[in-house]
């Protein structure tokens, strides 16, 4: 990918593209090996196909519950899946795409992991193009296309393992692209479809306030909330919402991997209480997750496209550099933003974030200190460069 960007003074789009493509086409029937997620996936899919609710019951308690509803798939499903005994915690925009990939699998894992993967490959391909557009909008360099269209970490990530944090990337995109066009209820609606498929986005809603495009415009904010509620409204059926708040407040408070300042203030709160404090470090590191994104929002204040995604970037780094769980996956959507503007933080940390996966390797997913000391050692000399060297570029003014 390196060597095509730097040695590529013009690169054939027709050729960039084909290429991309292909990698990803390759994968188009094979298994995820790096991530147990698309078991639940399917098995969410499945029980939206049969007319049931997923948030109403844990698929353990679903199988104790429905016999006579039971079938060899469904058991097989279960006996993949990572996290049987909490409920779904995938919004509903998900569960549609669930059902279209249980809508057309008939009761076989590999169709509905084929299904998914076209969906996400139309989805990168959605990307390409918006890419390019913006590029050329903003008057960039589209040799950056390159730095995404042939990342290893987003092939592997979304095509390979099947995340979503590329379908939320092409809305965000979608979003901003909108905007440039002075589509304000579009735009307003692509975000809230971001958040609908991942809730992470809400996070920027106070760049909206910050930005005078959007602080005043009735439309974006009605774009905004159509696209919410349509997302949303199903949570609503047989109160859905509070298992799925229940499974958020879970996989919040009790996981962890590939976290930076977080393990060290745990190992803080090993030395001082004798345990994990990850009860206790989680609200705290929220609210100052909080806090931070507030007062950069205020803080920078946008002028322009260019400032408000810079800000979108700075907020994405601040809030994951808090996490007690950063998975691979979910750099993806700031690293494509990050392209638009001079920060390399996030281009440097997909490839860093490699070390992560030696925890796959191990059988009981035990994580290398020298590994996470490696990874965010990179990362850190990222984040100097851009934020504090003398030789960092001030804020794109365009």
């Amino acid at each position: 990918m390196l060597a095509i960007y730097f040695l590529s003074n013009h690169p054939k789009w027709k050729w960039v593209f084909i290429g991309g493509l292909l990698i990803r086409l390759s994968l188009l029937l094979s298994i995820p090996k790096w991530s147990d997620d698309y078991p639940r996936f399917l098995w969410d899919g499945e029980l939206v196909k049969m007319g049931q609710n997923p948030y109403l019951e844990t698929p353990q308690d679903w199988l104790q519950n429905h016999p006579e509803s039971t079938s060899p798939y469904l058991e097989n499903l279960f006996e993949l899946m990572n996290s049987p005994a909490y409920f779904s915690v995938y919004p509903p925009l998900n569960q549609a795409i669930f059902y279209v990939a249980a809508w057309g699998e008939n009761l076989d894992t590999k169709s509905g992991i084929l299904i998914l993967r076209v969906i996400l490959i139309l989805g990168e391909i959605g990307i390409f193009f918006l890419l390019l557009k913006l590029f050329e909008h903003f008057q960039l360099s589209s040799k950056k296309l390159i730095l995404y269209w042939l990342n290893p970490l987003v092939i592997m990530e979304i095509t390979g393992n099947l995340h979503f944090e590329g379908l939320v990337l092409l809305f965000l995109l979608a979003s901003v692209y909108a905007l440039s066009k002075n589509k304000n209820t579009l735009s307003g609606g692509f975000w809230g479809f971001s958040i609908g498929m991942k809730l992470l986005p809400l996070m920027l809603i106070p760049t909206f306030f910050s930005f005078f495009k959007t602080r005043k415009s009735k439309a974006f904010w009605i774009g905004s909330a159509i696209a919410i509620i349509a997302s949303f409204a199903w949570l609503l059926i047989d109160d859905s919402w509070i298992h799925f708040l229940q499974s958020l407040k879970l996989y919040q408070g009790k996981f962890e991997f590939n976290a930076s300042i977080y393990y060290l203030l745990r190992e803080v709160g090993f030395w001082v209480k004798g345990y994990n404090v990850i009860g206790e470090l989680t609200p705290i590191l929220s609210g100052i997750s909080l806090i931070g994104i507030l007062y950069f929002s205020w803080k920078r204040k946008p002028q322009n496209l260019l400032q408000l995604i810079d800000l979108w970037v700075l907020i994405y780094l601040f809030y994951l550099m808090l996490q007690p769980v950063v998975h691979p996956w979910y750099l993806i959507p700031a690293f494509g933003l990050s392209l638009f503007t001079d920060k390399k933080a996030f281009l440097i940390w997909t490839f860093a974030v490699i070390f992560s996966y030696q925890a796959y390797g191990d059988p009981n997913y035990q994580e290398s200190s020298i590994f996470l000391f490696l990874e965010y050692s990179m990362l850190a000399l990222a984040i100097y460069w851009d934020y504090f060297s003398t030789n960092s570029n001030p804020l794109l003014a365009k």
